[in-house]
């Protein structure tokens, strides 16, 4: 019975994943463009036809249609599904991590934070633009969480308030000191607000992994392209998401390493 129920929660929030992905899509969309996330119905890109709701089925509907409108038969991004697909993979992983009794309203809080960072990261690829609505919602996302760690003794405020300069702090200075050359302002305030949901001994690795990752992929962007600029949110957004999960026991290593 137990396994029937634990079964059950996991296709749950596989489900509910992508159909969360399916909004986070809209929001990739419509938010550089300042556009309403509630008003406008969704419509092809190509003939501007109102989609039917039995074709908003997350993943599904793209894979019945073959990728194609119903209307006009124009090709539909496959990053639709992948955003989808990606989210409702995530929403699963956190939950497996965290337990679904074990630490729930963590778990969700979590789950939350990676949907703005897969917001972050397509949004900032397509147009190297990070929404500050995106922004203030981790921020409040990482009150939460702060209260919640404070509450159940899993971390400590000063913990989060650390996290939420440890990160921010030195991106800033590269901002300015670079005339926002070398970074834009949108990393900086989104490390403040991913600081403040993970705290110092996450953040700082997050740093680290992003910086690393994304140099390695703008080496390779220059050597293909000439251009040495290119979106570097996403892979900070990455390597928040992973720091959830390595932060940690990363930290614990390097202070340990260091006779701390």
């Amino acid at each position: 019975m137990l396994y029937y129920c634990y079964a059950f929660l996991f296709f749950f929030a596989l489900a509910f994943g992508a159909a969360i992905g399916s909004f986070l899509n809209v929001c990739i969309y419509r938010l550089p463009k300042e556009e309403s996330l509630w008003r406008n119905h969704s419509h092809c890109m190509t003939c501007g036809t109102q989609i039917l709701k039995r074709d908003l089925i997350p993943i599904v509907s793209w894979c019945l249609l073959k990728g194609k409108c119903r209307s006009c038969g124009a090709k539909i991004s496959f990053r639709y599904t992948l955003v989808e697909g990606l989210n409702a993979l995530l929403y699963v992983g956190v939950f497996a991590y965290f337990g679904f009794f074990d630490q729930p309203i963590q778990a969700a809080l979590v789950c939350l934070l990676f949907s703005a960072l897969l917001v972050v990261f397509f949004m900032d690829l397509d147009t190297q633009l990070i929404s500050m609505y995106v922004i203030g919602f981790i921020t409040l996302l990482g009150i939460g969480m702060t209260v919640v760690d404070v509450i159940t003794g899993n971390d400590t405020l000063l913990s989060h308030i650390i996290g939420a300069f440890a990160a921010s702090v030195p991106l800033i200075l590269i901002v300015i000191f670079s005339g926002e050359r070398a970074m834009g302002r949108g990393d900086a305030y989104l490390m403040f607000a991913a600081g403040l949901f993970v705290g110092v001994k996450r953040i700082v690795p997050a740093l680290f992994i992003g910086l690393v990752v994304g140099s390695i992929f703008g080496l390779i962007h220059k050597k293909r392209t000439g251009d040495s600029q290119f979106a570097f949110g996403p892979y900070l957004s990455l390597g928040v998401a992973a720091s959830v999960f390595v932060g940690v026991p990363i930290s614990d290593l390097y202070l340990h390493v260091c006779g701390f």
